[in-house]
């Protein structure tokens, strides 16, 4: 029984790792005014065919704190790869010079800053639902094992066990949303 329950929190503190980490990759696609290659993650290229994400088909680099460059390994890339940043809604026109790409970011707004942050929060807010998802199948979980016999304080420790995890990730999700918000709100 004593190792069930220990697989039992294992596994939900292995996806609540997981799921902080996912918090972790969409708050970086998230632009806070400064250029970062990862915010063309996600956007595949046509490439001769097949979808193939962006980074493979030239390379990306930060030129300053405000413009993003994509030289394409093929000059006859610089079309679909520009359709594809077209396309794929990041609000960033791409300009075309004919050996380059450059994405120029926009200084922010106060009013765009305030919908970032809205946007930070809505995915800080999805992290915590799948956080207190997790805890509750680790309870159910417990709650199975009491049935099949396990001991009435046994199942109360290995709840507050899962509670104190639940309550360790929810901390970590605020700090990376507060960091998030202040790295938007910065001028």
């Amino acid at each position: 029984m004593q190792e069930e329950l220990s697989m039992i929190l294992d596994d939900a503190e292995d996806h609540m790792k997981k799921a902080i980490q996912h918090l972790e990759v969409e708050l970086v696609k998230i632009r806070a005014g400064r250029a970062n290659p990862n915010l063309l993650d996600g956007i595949v290229v046509d490439y001769y065919g097949s979808p193939t994400p962006i980074g493979q088909v030239g390379n990306i680099s930060v030129a300053d704190a405000r413009t993003i460059t994509i030289q394409p390994w093929e000059k006859n890339m610089l079309q679909p790869i520009e359709r594809s940043i077209i396309n794929s809604n990041i609000g960033l026109t791409p300009q075309n010079d004919g050996n380059i790409i450059r994405l120029f970011l926009p200084p922010l707004t106060e009013e765009r800053r305030k919908e970032l942050v809205k946007r930070v929060n809505a995915e800080g807010e999805h992290t915590k639902v799948a956080v207190r998802n997790i805890r509750r199948d680790a309870i159910e979980q417990i709650k199975k094992l009491q049935k099949d016999g396990l001991s009435e304080d046994a199942a109360k420790d290995a709840e507050k066990d899962v509670q104190a995890l639940t309550d360790r990730y929810t901390i970590q999700i605020d700090k990376h949303l507060e960091a998030k918000d202040k790295e938007i709100m910065a001028v």
